[in-house]
């Protein structure tokens, strides 16, 4: 069933207004793995707040650095739930295959490179 002529008014349009109703149980997965990306934003978050506010005996320079790195990757995170979901949806409704997700590998090795520099810096002598 399509959406168009049900006088459908759910936001945003571009996903909600093409194609066909998925499946109830597909468009709730999406969401959940949207949830999912949101969470890992707000830890990325919580992360960049702890190695600047926590004393961690680390040059102020590593510190700023870090914790930049770390915020940004969590807005970066966030932003990708958003437009993954989307995607997602939308080629749900077009019957598409779904996306790929390039952004993961970039959130991976963010993570690991504030671990090796906080590993690296933190371990006296």
């Amino acid at each position: 069933m399509t959406t168009e002529g049900r006088g459908d008014r759910r936001w945003p349009r571009s996903v909600y207004g093409v194609g066909d109703e998925p499946d109830p149980r597909f468009s709730l997965a999406n969401e959940r793995t949207f949830l999912a990306w949101i969470r890992t934003s707000l830890a990325l978050l919580a992360g960049a707040v702890a190695v600047h506010v926590l004393d961690l005996e680390l040059p102020d320079l590593v510190v700023a650095l870090t914790s930049t790195g770390l915020a940004l990757a969590g807005a970066l995170c966030a932003t990708h739930a958003w437009r993954s979901w989307a995607r997602t949806e939308r080629a749900m409704r077009q019957g598409r295959p779904l996306p790929s997700n390039g952004v993961g590998v970039l959130l991976v090795g963010a993570v690991v490179v504030a671990c090796v520099v906080l590993v690296v810096l933190a371990v006296p002598g």
